[in-house]
């Protein structure tokens, strides 16, 4: 069940910077990630970060020109999508993700969001976690604002050709879930989790557990991904990049991909090899308060 959970905050179908952030510089060796909990001095869990990261032309052609992944979960403090609106005011494209129509706008009649079944958990969770939920938040009417996403029918298509379901993807993330929790001693167990949802302080210690959750699902995503690529990953991926390109052959020069934060490693191998681009920093930002 915790993996089930994990899925709906990281994927879902929808699918200024912050005062806390700090930059990086990265090189074109580092390995770039996406998520991560920030300690104090005493190690305690403070925040959950995301990352947003901006990549380049190698050949510096053309001059100006920079594509930001801003990694997302679709849960989170106001705070986080307030400064993300700010934000996405400065790009000429902002794409984003919702499994819908193409040209969908968000609270479209014909959007259908809020209405799937991750939907639905997410809902459930931003009030057990006293978060708010990204389509109720982000902005979503700027002009600059591009749907990236495949529509239901391609979705379903997809998941049919690479023999996929619902089900057979959640069984695996439970093996998977069953097979960490008797190899890695610093594994989530249900008694933490029974104990946070009746501590005195709830939403706080419930956060860090999902927290501590994200930080293992790499076992669980590759076993989503498979040898083929997954529908819920590869197959949107490869729509978001496919008008990226797009939109640079229209001229625009500033992108941010606004994607789920479990797309972003494949997102950014793809753009490097098919658009030879390059990291060249990350802002970290505070996304969930766990203090």
């Amino acid at each position: 069940m915790k993996q089930l959970l994990i899925l709906a905050l990281l994927f879902g179908y929808n699918t200024v910077i912050a005062k806390d952030s700090t930059t990086v510089p990265v090189t074109e060796k580092d390995k770039t990630e996406f998520l991560r909990i920030k300690k104090d001095e005493k190690d305690v869990p403070v925040s959950l970060q995301l990352a947003n990261a901006r990549y380049v032309p190698e050949s510096g052609i053309p001059n100006g020109m920079y594509v930001d992944l801003i990694s997302a979960v679709h849960i989170a403090d106001k705070s986080y999508y307030e400064n993300l609106n700010e934000l996405f005011k400065s790009y000429d494209v902002v794409l984003y993700e919702l499994v819908a129509e193409e040209g969908t706008k968000v609270g479209d009649k014909n959007a259908g969001e809020g209405k799937s079944f991750l939907s639905a958990i997410q809902h459930g969770m931003k009030d057990v976690l006293g978060l708010t939920f990204q389509l109720d938040e982000v902005d979503y009417s700027p002009e600059n604002f591009v749907h990236a996403d495949i529509s239901p029918d391609d979705f379903k298509k997809s998941m049919d050709d690479k023999g996929e379901s619902f089900f057979s993807m959640f069984l695996n993330m439970w093996l998977v879930g069953l097979q960490q929790q008797a190899t890695n001693p610093d594994a989530v167990n249900d008694v933490e989790l029974i104990m946070a949802m009746f501590s005195d302080n709830r939403e706080r210690d419930l956060k860090i557990i999902a927290a501590q959750q994200f930080m293992s699902m790499e076992p669980v995503m590759k076993s989503i991904e498979g040898d083929q690529g997954s529908t819920i990953l590869a197959a949107r991926n490869l729509k978001a990049l496919k008008v990226l390109r797009e939109e640079i052959e229209k001229g625009n020069k500033t992108f941010a991909i606004f994607y789920g934060a479990a797309h972003m490693p494949e997102m950014a191998r793809v753009m490097m090899k098919e658009f030879k681009l390059k990291p060249d920093q990350v802002n970290w930002i505070d996304a969930w308060d766990l203090k």
